[in-house]
């Protein structure tokens, strides 16, 4: 009988090591093992690839996996507020993307301001010599008749069709793509045409052209927007701890503005991201809530 106990006894002591055993082990994985992948979206502009690959490999050096999805903007607003998405890191509120914010609102996270004034509106070389939309009409033949726009369904497009009627411009907005529109726009600058076009700030545009955005009496463009880092309702639950990583973040337009350079000039996505980390470890560990 006592040999029978001793046996029970031995095999019990065997299957609470085993347990234990797990047990550190799980407590010993890396976030990206005990997870699924954040998933950050993102349409094709500039300020936008900016802040979601510094944001990407910021949250990789901590440990976690995650995927990145480019998508148009509608597309990505309905897919944080469905939850395929976790987070935005490049909303233009309370202006410029206010259309998809009052659609999808109640299912998304305000998370916090990256970013305060930025800017969008009509945008012309300084040479050109006039200085208000409300001039634009009388001087149609010049611009062609012809306000050069980016992607459909980007919110400044829609902020345009606006101002189009709010101003009454006898003007077509010509869609196309952010690049496209950059190039145009410098051909024009080289060939000292006139030329309006759908721009913001930041971009870098302004650090290679000279450029001046035409003045808004309507104030149909606003005075100014956040750019805002917006989430799926309930990260803050499911990922605290990414969650407050996010809560921490922030970039200044400026610092947005030198990604957005390096970009133009070739760099990639990942090596533009790369290169501004490493040359500002003091704000990554603000975010991370470290001290040097």
């Amino acid at each position: 009988m006592n040999g029978k106990i001793k046996s029970l006894l031995l095999v019990l002591l065997i299957a609470i090591s085993l347990v234990g055993a797990g047990c550190v082990q799980q407590e010993d994985e890396t976030p990206s093992e005990e997870a699924e992948p954040v998933i950050i979206g993102y349409p094709p502009w500039d300020d936008v690839r900016a802040n979601t690959f510094v944001l990407k490999q910021v949250l990789e050096s901590e440990g976690y996996e995650v995927e990145t999805v480019n998508a148009d903007l509608g597309a990505v607003f309905q897919g944080v507020a469905q939850g395929d998405i976790d987070l935005f890191a490049g909303a233009w509120l309370p202006t410029t993307q206010g259309l998809y914010w009052d659609r999808y609102a109640d299912d998304l996270d305000y998370v916090k301001n990256i970013s305060s004034g930025a800017k969008i509106g009509l945008v012309v070389p300084t040479y050109v010599t006039i200085d208000s939309i409300d001039e634009l009409n009388e001087n149609k033949d010049k611009f062609e008749g012809v306000i050069q726009g980016i992607e459909p369904g980007a919110g400044i497009m829609a902020t345009t069709e606006v101002a189009i009627e709010e101003y009454n411009l006898d003007y077509v907005l010509s869609a196309s793509s952010t690049v496209g529109m950059a190039i145009e726009l410098q051909d024009s600058i080289d060939n000292e045409e006139w030329m309006v076009v759908t721009l913001w700030q930041p971009h870098w545009a302004f650090s290679r052209m000279d450029l001046k955005f035409l003045e808004d009496p309507e104030n149909v463009y606003g005075e100014g927007d956040n750019i805002v880092l917006v989430a799926r309702k309930d990260l803050s639950e499911d990922r605290p701890d990414v969650y407050e990583i996010l809560s921490r973040y922030e970039m200044e337009l400026s610092d947005i503005e030198s990604i957005m350079l390096d970009l133009d000039q070739g760099l990639t996505q990942e090596d533009a991201a790369a290169k501004w980390i490493e040359d500002n470890p003091e704000k990554v560990n603000e975010w991370l809530g470290e001290e040097l």
